[in-house]
C-alpha cells in the first residue's frame, strides 16, 4: 500500500511506484473517477496516440463500402 500527504492547497505526489504503473511522466493528465465511494485514477490518452494502430492492408475503402457492410452486419448477412 502506498500513501502520500496532502498539502494546504488539496495537491498530492503520485509515488513512484503508481507513476509508473500508470506510465504517466510528467505534463500528462490524469483523470479520477469517483465510484461507490472509491476514486480510480486513470491516465488520458490523446486521440492522437491511436493514430496507425488499426492498419488496413488491402485497397482503400470508400465510406459507401463501409455504409454497406455496416448495413449486411445490421441485417445479419
Amino acid at each position: 500500500m502506498l500513501d502520500s500527504a496532502i498539502t494546504s492547497k488539496g495537491q498530492t505526489t503520485l509515488p513512484k511506484r503508481v507513476r509508473e504503473a500508470l506510465g504517466v511522466v510528467p505534463g500528462d493528465r490524469v483523470r479520477y473517477i469517483i465510484l461507490d465511494h472509491e476514486v480510480r485514477l486513470v491516465p488520458v490518452r490523446p486521440l492522437s496516440g491511436l493514430f496507425g494502430t488499426l492498419r488496413h492492408e488491402g485497397p482503400p475503402v470508400t465510406l459507401q463500402d463501409m455504409d454497406r457492410a455496416v448495413a449486411q452486419g445490421a441485417a445479419g448477412e
